[in-house]
């Protein structure tokens, strides 16, 4: 997925974050810091290594750096492979426009921006001190997504996913979709059962998986600032295929079995490659926010938008 080269980026509610130290306690009522945590299992990372002591105490976290967006003007810019800090900008901005008619449109309900941090090594967050081991997360105690652009890369090296435009893309939405359920009231439902193939941290992430693909049925629709164009130009299959592959290469399956060899769905906290896939494939089939209710469905490897 291209972004049309006219369309002129707005940085507001980015910042650069970085720097290491003490981190902060962690809190985890409300929900705040779960989705953290759940990332730092699924990725094989200690919890306790990235985000602080669950039990209250802190980390020491590797240093962090600040990453230059000045560069960030134009679709263009977002489309350079060497700037992926611009194309995350102007994912934002897409996603900020999209939630901005669609929310309040089908769920009557009023969307609020989230703050993106980009950092290098470690950034301080309303969850507690993150390295970068930790990938993209969102935190709800703050209303941020925070993004090491390093990760795009590992996620191809590490993960085996493709290196394609909309497979990064695909991360930021994802990360947008646990913001809306913030704003629907609904993270806070991962708490029920925060591991098992059926649990409530796999229903929250295979949700925002389909919220992510609500945004990219509509981002090559809406007019962009800067020549009235959409922001982003034409889907094409390959697209949905970059899309759907960085989507199976975090898959709970994939990763277990390239970690040790077997597979344990009573591990999972985010569903397996399939099941990713074809929730994000619900979000962009449909259009809509009824579709990707994760927690009333009875088969999640199966959503009732593609039986």
């Amino acid at each position: 997925m291209t972004f049309n080269e006219g369309m002129q980026l707005d940085t507001e509610g980015v910042s650069s974050g970085g720097g290491g130290g003490m981190g902060p306690k962690l809190a985890m009522g409300g929900g705040g810091g779960l989705i953290v945590v759940i990332l730092a299992v699924l990725f094989g990372v200690n919890p306790g290594n990235v985000m602080g002591n669950l039990t209250g105490g802190t980390s020491h976290a590797a240093g962090g750096g600040n990453v230059d967006y000045s560069m960030c003007k134009t679709g263009a810019d977002a489309n350079n492979p060497k700037l992926p800090q611009c194309r995350v900008i102007a994912t934002k901005q897409s996603l900020d426009a999209v939630w901005a008619a669609q929310l309040p449109k089908q769920t009557r309900r009023q969307y609020s921006k989230p703050g993106v941090v980009l950092f290098t090594g470690s950034v301080n967050t309303g969850c507690g001190n993150a390295t970068s081991a930790v990938g993209p997360f969102y935190c709800p105690a703050d209303r941020k997504a925070y993004f090491d652009t390093g990760f795009f890369q590992e996620l191809v090296d590490k993960f085996g996913s493709s290196g394609g435009p909309l497979a990064q893309e695909y991360v930021v939405a994802h990360e947008f979709g646990h913001h809306i359920q913030n704003l629907l009231g609904d993270s806070g439902r991962a708490q029920q059962s925060a591991k098992g193939p059926t649990s409530g941290s796999v229903r929250l992430e295979l949700q925002a998986d389909c919220y992510a693909g609500i945004w990219a049925y509509n981002a090559d629709k809406l007019p962009a600032p800067g020549g009235g164009q959409p922001y982003l130009k034409p889907l094409t299959d390959n697209d949905i295929k970059d899309a759907l592959s960085a989507a199976s290469s975090v898959g709970d399956d994939r990763i277990q079995k390239a970690a040790t060899g077997r597979v344990s769905p009573e591990g999972w906290t985010h569903g397996s490659s399939d099941e990713r896939q074809k929730w994000f494939l619900t979000g962009y089939k449909t259009g809509q926010v009824k579709a990707c209710d994760t927690f009333s469905a009875t088969n999640l490897d199966a959503p009732a938008a593609l039986k």
